[in-house]
């Protein structure tokens, strides 16, 4: 049966309610034009799967708290700046099949805002009265640009190992996503154990998430990604299905692939791109640490008692990487 994160919700139904109330306390202001894009963000504001890993990580351990739900704003403040600063940098017009904040306000108003993002995020963190909390954010923050500015360095000579893309996305996503889990168990209890079982959790889940959001740049399809296929070809990033395939294609192949990346590809050379790396088995090896990953992160929590919300869990990393957006 299909799991649907509707359905996974259903375990936090009262939670996520609680949560979308301190949320918008939290963003709101008395001005206008912020008040306008944030209602905006509000309203697309995609999946919200990183509060949602603060929530369900809560509830693993213990009974979510206001703590909880402050966290798990701040991680979507977070999460939601840095989307928005990408939009600017990539000049990227579509977000979730809707126009960019940059898009429909310009690369002023979207940076102002991202900054804006930054600081309630930044303020939020300091009502938990928590030096923990707003440490590990701050961690988390650090490692976000880390992993995007690694990324950018390898987009512009195209030379890129299996150990850096590992270590791009794990800065670049699973460290949220880590501290996400981690945050949450640590707003309701003060089990160490419980703090690094879901810290790694939420790490394993982040590395498949990202290996799934590499994947399908391969075989998904614009009207159902919300963005363009072939993006990361057009933004010269190279992620494992391509990594993979170079190291087993001889050195003319790779030279002409990188020639492709350079000048800027079409559709056509999007086409060819996926066909080489389909002749290489690109897809399936990446597909085969997708399992792996997705498979550590729920032996991570293996050993709670069954529940509701460890079926979520389940359920949760089953969807990340069966989704198909």
């Amino acid at each position: 049966m299909k799991i649907s994160l509707k359905d996974i919700k259903k375990a936090v139904a009262t939670e996520l309610e609680e949560f979308d109330g301190v949320f918008r306390e939290i963003l709101a202001s008395n001005v206008y034009l912020i008040d306008t894009v944030a209602k905006y963000i509000i309203k697309n504001k995609g999946k919200g799967i990183r509060p949602l890993l603060v929530i369900m990580s809560a509830k693993l351990v213990g009974k979510p708290v206001r703590e909880t739900y402050l966290v798990a704003s701040v991680v979507e403040l977070l999460h939601t700046a840095s989307l928005v600063h990408d939009d600017v940098i990539d000049n990227a017009h579509v977000r979730r099949g809707f126009p960019s904040i940059n898009a429909l306000w310009k690369n002023k108003i979207a940076i102002l805002m991202g900054d804006y993002l930054l600081s309630k995020c930044l303020i939020s963190a300091t009502m938990t009265g928590s030096l923990d909390v707003m440490h590990k954010l701050a961690i988390a923050s650090k490692r976000l640009s880390k992993g995007e500015l690694m990324q950018i360095e390898k987009a512009r000579n195209l030379r890129i190992s299996e150990e850096e893309y590992f270590d791009i996305i794990a800065n670049k996503t699973a460290a949220l996503m880590g501290a996400a889990s981690e945050l949450g168990a640590i707003t309701v209890s003060q089990n160490q154990e419980d703090h690094e079982n879901l810290k790694k959790f939420g790490e394993n889940l982040g590395i498949a998430f990202q290996i799934k959001d590499d994947l399908l740049d391969y075989y998904g399809h614009q009207k159902i990604l919300g963005k363009p296929v072939g993006n990361d070809f057009r933004d010269k990033k190279i992620t494992l299905p391509l990594i993979h395939s170079f190291n087993q294609a001889s050195r003319k192949e790779i030279s002409k692939i990188k020639k492709l990346l350079k000048k800027g590809v079409s559709a056509g050379d999007v086409e060819y791109i996926i066909k080489f790396v389909k002749n290489y088995n690109g897809i399936e090896y990446s597909e085969s640490k997708l399992s792996e990953y997705a498979q550590k992160a729920k032996e991570c929590i293996s050993g709670y008692s069954d529940s509701e919300v460890k079926t979520a869990l389940y359920n949760f990393v089953d969807f990340t990487i069966n989704r198909s957006k």
